[in-house]
């Protein structure tokens, strides 16, 4: 498959996203890319939110991380369902009863405007770092396999991304997202199921043989008994459920699409869509790495070291050209499903939570659009800086680095959201962004402690409740005397 078949296929897929965002950002206004007027079909948001949870991360990392955590990733995605039902009777409740449009309001209203500002900055930070990860993944792959052939530097590429991004995005928002989403999930999927069959046929082998070559193999080994280890079955199931609360509950990224529905009990069926959904999808995946491996080890290609390059690399080099365009294909799908609602997401965020631009220019649809498309080309710039950043220093599979970063970037806001929702007491609002900057750093503490004391003991994922464990006895000790919250 040439280069010039893959940017070709490339326009013909970000022409037809422009079409979608045409059609649907044409009466578009402020409250539009903020919540999508509240009127987003609840299936429609289910589906495209497949996409988004899985993004290029799933579709590069997960398929490649089989060859050295076989199956085990399996029980994070059903800690997720558990996650999900918290999300669905605790936290959707309390987010439409409070009529919010970030969900960050909520800590200003139950602790004071420290903590609203601390809990938004700290969303900034995760989905910034969150979506540089994503993009990074999915550009570089593009990179190596198309733009370096056309002498195009990487920093031209991220960007070329980002203001294609920036641009359908910018007048819709999240009622352009919900439409396009659902398009971006439907090639992503097809294309993962399309080239299983491709491998399946090229290996002349039936799809039930597979089924059982993959079943019998080490590679379909999911549950981990020794506690030491990080891929442990408690460990990753509990890890998986305060993830999905964290990233997803916590989220304004993943929410905002939740708060586009036309009210609780649509938003309750979308995220119960989701939850089950997601578990035969992300087995699909799994399916797909090992599927993936035994084609390496049948055509005799050595993908040891690969890691998130095993896809690509064998989708594009020996898949032939129909192949390769269906993975290119599910690729732009994934880059673009998380790339786009990350960006509106922390748009609406700078802008309702940081800037207060609902309130300085109220009444003023005008100004309030102008600010607005100003902050989202700002958060353009800051995401293609971050992502250059990162290139200098990646060195792991990216689906491992994230969930890494994000137990030390979503801890202290699982600790805030878990004491806000569970105790009534007040707290000394302006200690709040002490204790949320320490907990961190003690859990990175603890971590590297319990690896001294019980030898051989790693840190996984679960790092991320320690983090929001800390946070909460962090703000015990600054509880105001006497004093109780009621809403």
């Amino acid at each position: 498959m040439t280069p010039q078949v893959i940017l070709i296929a490339f326009l013909l897929y970000t022409t037809l996203l422009f079409v979608v965002s045409w059609f649907t950002a044409r009466k578009a206004d402020n409250e539009s890319f903020f919540i999508g007027n509240r009127k987003s079909p609840w299936f429609v948001v289910a589906y495209g939110m497949i996409g988004a949870s899985l993004s290029g991360v799933t579709f590069i990392s997960v398929p490649g991380w089989v060859g050295t955590t076989h199956f085990t990733y399996f029980v994070i995605v059903l800690g997720y369902v558990a996650g999900y039902a918290v999300i669905s009777l605790i936290l959707l409740p309390m987010y439409y009863r409070l009529n919010l449009t970030s969900i960050y309001t909520y800590l200003g209203q139950r602790f004071g405007k420290s903590t609203y500002k601390t809990g938004s900055s700290f969303f900034l930070i995760s989905r910034i770092i969150g979506a540089s990860f994503r993009m990074y993944l999915v550009v570089s792959i593009l990179q190596i396999f198309v733009f370096d052939h056309f002498g195009i530097p990487f920093w031209l590429t991220v960007a070329i991304f980002l203001i294609l991004i920036q641009l359908y995005t910018m007048k819709g928002g999240i009622k352009t997202i919900v439409w396009t989403d659902t398009l971006q999930t439907t090639f992503m999927l097809l294309s993962v199921v399309i080239t299983v069959g491709i491998i399946v046929h090229d290996m002349n082998i039936s799809w039930s043989d597979m089924w059982q070559k993959v079943w019998s193999s080490d590679y379909s080994k999911i549950f981990v008994s020794n506690i030491k280890s990080k891929q442990n079955f408690i460990k990753l199931f509990f890890s998986g459920m305060f993830i999905t609360i964290a990233m997803t509950g916590l989220d304004q990224d993943m929410m905002q699409k939740n708060l586009s529905c036309r009210n609780l009990k649509d938003a309750r069926k979308n995220m119960t869509t989701l939850s089950l959904i997601l578990v035969p999808v992300n087995f699909i995946f799994l399916f797909l790495g090992a599927v993936l491996f035994f084609y390496a080890g049948h055509i005799h290609l050595d993908v040891s070291g690969l890691t998130d390059h095993v896809f690509p690399e064998i989708a594009l080099h020996h898949l032939g050209i129909a192949g390769g365009m269906i993975f290119f294909v599910g690729l732009i799908s994934a880059a673009y499903s998380s790339a786009d609602s990350a960006l509106t997401a922390l748009t609406t965020s700078l802008s309702i939570d940081i800037m207060e631009l609902d309130r300085k220019c109220a009444g003023d649809e005008k100004l309030l659009r102008k600010k607005r498309q100003n902050v989202h080309f700002l958060m353009m710039l800051i995401i293609i800086f971050v992502i250059l950043l990162f290139k200098s220093i990646n060195n792991q599979a990216i689906i491992a680095q994230l969930f890494t970063f994000a137990g030390y970037t979503y801890g202290p806001l699982l600790g805030l959201y878990a004491f806000g929702l569970f105790t009534k007491y007040s707290v000394r609002d302006k200690w709040v962004p002490v204790i949320a900057l320490l907990s961190p750093v003690l859990a990175y503490g603890l971590s590297r402690w319990l690896e001294y004391v019980f030898t051989g003991y790693k840190t996984g994922f679960e790092i991320l409740i320690l983090n929001g464990l800390i946070t909460f006895i962090g703000l015990i000790f600054i509880i105001v005397n006497k004093k109780s919250y009621k809403l």
